[in-house]
Formats: structure tokens, sequence, C-alpha cells
């Protein structure tokens, strides 16, 4: 029988004795640990109803066993281009233009000499986070009204046509990511706002000693100051380039701008729950969250080769 040496029982009482220290930290996040094992990880045992034919009498371990049947038939499906199309662009689009807006806001706002318009600034561009999805969207439908639209009707003031933008698809992209950029700007430029009032005051000073004016501190002193964070921030964003929300989408989503707006989570939602293809969908969203692991994965790499900044 092999016991235990010396150094397994020196090793084993180390880490009680750091329970012990630390056990109102480790309390604190034990919460945290216990949401992520039951809401993240127990559900993957079901991923494995994608290679499966799901029958629901039958339950997950008794349904016959398919392969990757259902993700050729994703690949295969008239669908396929479509959905990926759409879903990227949006992706993207949020990416080029959502990403940026909130370094600039930050960077405007700790620019601002005034306190009390600092703070003026910063309540009006916070409140839109708190709407709901359906408010935003209902405030969409109002302001964009072909008829009574407070848009459409500055367009008909300035001499301009008259523009449906909730059922043209050229619109749909462009409808979606500047609300949410609207809704979002202030409140993601948080983080920003913190790294900045992090960066070290006597930077700035010896910045003008040597005759910096305010474009060139906010060039060389705040932006490479706060690099690091956007650095994070990309990576995570880009983590979830693929995985486009499915309530805003859904909400704005007609027949007749449904070549624009049909995206993978909305495909996975129609298939999954209205029609009961269980297994078909489940194998779509696997695909998808597989994108998004690998696309994590390596933009991950690259900032580590680049600057050092990384996850892990």
């Amino acid at each position: 029988m092999v016991q235990a040496g010396p150094g397994s029982r020196t090793g084993s009482s180390v880490i009680v004795k750091r329970l012990r220290r630390n056990w109102d930290l480790y309390l604190l996040i034990l919460p945290v640990l216990v949401f992520f094992v039951i809401f993240e990880y127990v559900p993957m045992y079901g991923v494995q109803i994608a290679f499966k034919n799901f029958i629901a009498t039958k339950g997950i371990w008794g349904s016959p066993w398919v392969g990757f049947r259902h993700f050729e038939r994703f690949f295969e499906s008239y669908y396929f281009w479509r959905l990926i199309t759409n879903t990227l662009g949006i992706g993207l689009y949020q990416l080029v233009v959502g990403f940026p807006v909130p370094i600039l806001l930050a960077l405007m706002i700790n620019e601002v000499r005034s306190k009390k318009f600092s703070r003026l600034v910063q309540t009006v561009t916070y409140a839109p986070h708190f709407l709901s999805t359906v408010v935003l969207v209902g405030m969409l439908y109002i302001f964009l009204s072909p008829q009574t639209g407070l848009v459409n009707l500055m367009l008909s003031w300035l001499g301009g046509s008259r523009i449906d933008f909730l059922t043209e698809p050229a619109w749909f992209k462009s409808v979606y990511v500047l609300s949410g950029v609207w809704q979002q700007m202030g409140w993601s430029s948080i983080i920003y706002l913190a790294a900045l009032t992090g960066i070290d005051p006597q930077l700035h000073e010896a910045a003008r000693v040597d005759g910096a004016t305010r474009w060139q501190r906010i060039w060389h002193v705040n932006l490479p100051g706060i690099l690091p964070t956007i650095t994070i921030l990309l990576i995570l964003h880009m983590g979830t380039l693929l995985s486009v929300g499915f309530e805003k989408v859904y909400l704005l989503q007609n027949s007749l701008n449904m070549t624009a707006s049909d995206v993978i989570a909305t495909h996975v939602y129609h298939k999954g729950i209205i029609d009961g293809q269980y297994s078909y969908s489940a194998a779509v969203g696997l695909f998808n969250s597989v994108i998004n692991f690998i696309l994590l994965i390596s933009v991950n790499r690259i900032a580590r080769k680049m600057n050092g900044t990384s996850l892990w």
C-alpha cells in the first residue's frame, strides 16, 4: 500500500492554512462559483443532443446517436450563408462603430473642466442603459414611423423623402447598431473613466512642462494609459462577435426585413422553440459557441504577442 509522503502532507496543510486565513474571501466568491457551476457548466450536459436525434420520450441518453448529421444539415441549408453574413455583418458593425464610441466619450468627459457639466453628461448618457429592450424598440417604432416619426418629419422638412427604416433590409443593421450605441455608450464608458483616473497626474504635469497641448496629452498620455483596458475589452468583445442579441433582433424583425435581420440566434429560436427541432437548434447553437471560442483564443494570443496584455 502506497503511503502519502511528507511533501503531500505539507502541501495539504498549506492549503488548509490558506483556506482558514482567507475564509471570508472564499466565502465571498462562493455564490459566484455556484452560479457558474449551476447555470453555465451543468447545462453543458445537454449539449450532446446536438449529436443525437433527440426524442423527448426517450430522454437524452436514450435518443439515437446521429453524429454530425445536424451540423451537415445546417452547413448545406439554404439559410446558412445568409445567417453567417447577417450575424457577422452586425457583429463587425458593432465592433467598428460601437467599440470606439465609449472610449471617445470617456476621453471627452475626462477633459471637461466643469464638474457639474461632466456629471450632467454622464447622467444623460448613462440613463438609456436602464431602458428595457422592449421599451427601446417601442421608441424606435415611434421615432422612425414613416407617417408620424420625428426622423421622417425632419427629413420632410429638409426636402427629403420619407424612409421606412424598420421594413427596408438596407437600414436594419444601422438601426440595430446605432440604437445600441446610443443605449450603451454611457454605461460602457464607466470602465474607461475609471482607468483614466488611475493615470499618474505627474505624467500630465511633465507633458505640460514639455509644452504638450491637450490633444498631445490625450494621445501620448491618456490613450497609452488605458490601452491595457481597451485590449482586454476588445478581446472580450471579439469572443461575442457572433452572439448578436436575440431579443432586440426578434422585436425589430418582420417579414419585410427578414433577409437582413435573420441571424443565428433567431434561427435557433424558430427551429428549436417553434418547430421543436431541438437537436438541430442545439447543433447550430454549439457551432456558434465554438466559433466564438476560437475567436476569443485567437485574439487573446495575438494581443499577448503584440503588447503583452491578455486575459491569460
